[in-house]
């Protein structure tokens, strides 16, 4: 199985790349997300949030391979427990050969971004920046292997 996690950012800082590597570096290789970061593109004066999320949709959607399975990070999608996120992680390594995980840039993502996925999850109803965001997905993506490997990292 193949998963991206796909990030439209500026560069991260330090401390949130010491972060993601560290999970990373806990994770079997075979569930261990490929991180691919679109840079944010530079906003045009007088041009809209609309039209900025289009031009970084087509971005996303050119590293989109077809046959993908894709789940956006999107403040009006199911809210997941971790045990949610290891149930997901269990029918994707059995059902799904490629895996997209799509954080969009800091004016959410288009409608033609929306509707290329099949799921959408929020992290909740809290604003975070995208730095946090990625350690989050990744260490929550540590967190369901462990549950699905029995291991004491989750505790419930």
């Amino acid at each position: 199985m193949q998963i991206q996690l796909i990030n439209v950012a500026q560069k991260l800082p330090a401390w949130a790349e010491t972060a993601c590597g560290d999970y990373l570096k806990r994770m079997p290789r075979e569930i261990a997300p490929k991180l691919v970061t679109i840079p944010l593109p530079s906003r045009k004066s007088r041009e809209s949030s609309a039209h900025q999320q289009q031009r970084e949709s087509t971005l996303i959607l050119d590293k989109l391979a077809p046959g993908s399975w894709n789940l956006a990070l999107d403040e009006r999608g199911e809210q997941w427990s971790s045990i949610d996120w290891s149930e997901n992680l269990q029918r994707w390594m059995f059902d799904c050969p490629r895996v997209n995980l799509i954080i969009g840039g800091p004016d959410g993502l288009s409608e033609q971004c929306l509707k290329a996925c099949q799921q959408r999850v929020s992290l909740g109803r809290m604003t975070m920046p995208h730095a946090l965001v990625r350690v989050v997905i990744l260490e929550q993506m540590y967190r369901a292997w462990t549950i699905l490997q029995g291991h004491p990292y989750h505790r419930e």
